[in-house]
């Protein structure tokens, strides 16, 4: 008698045929590799925000709406009225969701490079993920390629990540303008690092019956909250939240976000800090032998080295103290490329020191 494994005799072959999102340990270490606002408060403010936390009943399930914190983003970032809002646990659990409601086998689209959840939640459904590589020497989006892909596929969602992660740059808005004009189904603007770029498409949700957009507060210093949103027609949204699980939004982010919302004047000095100094990286990156930084939009910057030295040079870094992000072990288009966040002036010194040592070796 065969003994079966248990494991793979229950769980879906999609699940099994994956591997896990793997997060790197930043103990001790100057940590640039996850894309995160370097900033925290100050003490008033945080004494402030304690308060607050204070009158949180804990004892009691959260506003399963969260309607407070949805009527505070409306208001902050001005989201349009006929738009409708859905709030989830970050912007993964909003793609999650997305791709719940698909029929089996249904196409997903993406450009590629692009943000791994997209392909990596689709698999895990058994849906039909699709990803149209980009321009190899500038990560512009392929235009005809993807249309065409468009019309050979019929994708029931496309994922547009603008600025896009992991290359930073900012696809031509006339570009996603065609996109969403031919799309047979849903096209999803994530605009995870939109206030970094000063591009939107936040003033058409709800306007344009097959666009959603979505956006997270991680980016912009609370990825601690895991808070992230979707405005788009109520069509769409009002489908989704018959599969959103209740109180996905606990009664501390929610009243956490709230709070730091009345202060958005703090965090838009933070995001200048962060673009000013994303200019003197990407400035001193363009001046170091066997490195190639492409424009970025975000709050990171890709970069290519010499041949066969990414995997060396991320290494080095490492041992000197600084971890960022090596994008080389996927391969394709970000074959010898990391990937450094901005963080505060002497991070970053630290980061740009580290490597000029580690290339003059």
């Amino acid at each position: 008698m065969t003994q079966t494994d248990p494991v793979s005799s229950v769980f879906r072959q999609e699940v099994l045929a994956l591997s896990a999102y793997k997060v790197a340990n930043a103990h001790g270490l100057i940590k640039l590799d996850a894309m995160e606002n370097p900033y925290s408060w100050p003490e008033d403010v945080k004494k402030s925000w304690l308060a607050t936390l204070a009158e949180c009943q804990l004892n009691r399930y959260p506003d399963p709406e969260a309607a407070e914190l949805a009527a505070t983003l409306r208001s902050v970032y001005r989201i349009p009225a006929e738009s409708a809002l859905l709030l989830g646990n970050g912007s993964d659990e909003l793609i999650q969701l997305l791709l719940m409601a698909l029929p089996p086998n249904a196409g997903v689209l993406s450009p590629d490079p692009g943000f791994v959840m997209y392909r990596q939640i689709s698999r895990c459904l058994g849906l039909n993920y699709i990803g149209v590589p980009l321009q190899p020497d500038s990560f512009e989006l392929d235009l005809p390629a993807l249309l065409s892909a468009v019309e050979r596929h019929r994708p029931s969602i496309i994922f547009l990540a603008y600025p896009n992660n992991p290359t930073g740059n900012l696809f031509n808005a006339a570009s996603i303008d065609e996109i969403i004009r031919s799309a047979p189904g849903l096209v999803v603007i994530d605009e995870a690092y939109e206030p970094f770029a000063g591009a939107s498409f936040l003033p058409e949700a709800g306007r344009r019956h097959n666009l959603l957009v979505m956006r997270t507060v991680s980016k912009l210093g609370l990825a601690g909250l895991r808070l992230g949103y979707m405005a788009g027609h109520p069509d769409w949204i009002e489908q989704l939240n018959k599969i959103r699980l209740p109180y996905n939004i606990n009664i501390l982010t929610q009243a956490s976000a709230r709070f730091a919302l009345t202060h958005k004047a703090l965090f838009d000095e933070q995001t200048q800090k962060i673009c000013a100094e994303r200019k003197i990286v990407f400035d001193r990156l363009k001046q170091l032998d066997g490195i190639t930084p492409y424009p970025s939009a975000a709050n990171f910057i890709l970069f290519r080295t010499q041949p066969g030295r990414a995997d060396g040079i991320f290494a080095s870094l490492l041992r000197q103290g600084v971890l960022i992000k090596n994008l080389n072990p996927q391969g394709g288009a970000l074959t010898d490329c990391l990937r450094v966040t901005v963080g505060k002036p002497e991070e970053n010194a630290r980061f740009l020191s580290a490597l000029t040592k580690t290339l003059s070796a």
